[in-house]
């Protein structure tokens, strides 16, 4: 599609944008996040920027990940592409203001992953249960092998469970769920995402890593 032209798209339905020039030893491991509903509040099918607002307190999240080295990998799905709700160029410009506005408290994303595909898409789009969709692990897996990380001590936060689920497929041993609880998932420990006491938890891993 004409509009595309120009995007970081590695296939039709799938995004993946390198940020900032920030170098990371083989071996290192990341900080993987959701973006709607995680980074920023999910406004459903969110096309546009200036309805963009950040959750409390992730900016500090992806800060303390900053100083550390922690490179910080957002994973997202995006069907509201293959239903046609809009466009990679709207997709952009959300994202463009989240990254913005992270930016403006000092919290910086190094990697960007969007896939478009689902069952109820149309042309290209129209996949099923594709590999790169989460619960399945396919941009975790596709992130590691770009940024040489160490998946399994990586950490993973989002607000679904098929975000949970995707990290424990790509091997994951950590993960914190928005307004979840407590649970284990298959390898992958689930921490809530809730309180005080729970972002410390989260921000003790990362200082960690």
């Amino acid at each position: 599609m004409a509009e595309d032209v120009g995007f970081p798209l590695a296939e039709p339905g799938l995004w993946v944008e390198r940020i900032g020039s920030a170098e990371f030893p083989v071996g290192r491991p990341a900080l993987f996040l959701d973006r709607d509903g995680t980074i920023n509040i999910d406004t459903g099918y969110p096309d546009d920027p200036a309805a963009m607002m950040l959750r409390g307190d992730i900016a500090l999240v992806i800060e303390v990940a900053n100083r550390r080295g922690v490179p910080v990998v957002v994973v997202t799905n995006q069907s509201g592409i293959a239903r046609g709700y809009f466009g990679w160029d709207a997709f952009a410009r959300v994202n463009g203001r989240v990254l913005d506005l992270l930016a403006e408290q000092d919290a910086f994303v190094d990697m960007v992953l969007a896939c478009a595909y689902h069952e109820a898409g149309s042309g290209p789009l129209a996949i099923a249960d594709h590999p790169m969709r989460k619960p399945n692990p396919g941009m975790l897996l596709e992130a590691g092998r770009r940024l040489g990380l160490d998946l399994k001590r990586s950490l993973i936060v989002g607000d679904k469970p098929a975000d949970m689920e995707a990290g424990r497929r790509a091997g994951l041993e950590r993960g914190w769920l928005v307004d979840g609880g407590v649970s284990m998932m298959g390898g992958l420990s689930v921490s809530p995402l809730r309180g005080a006491a729970d972002l410390e938890e989260l921000l003790t891993a990362i200082r960690s890593l």
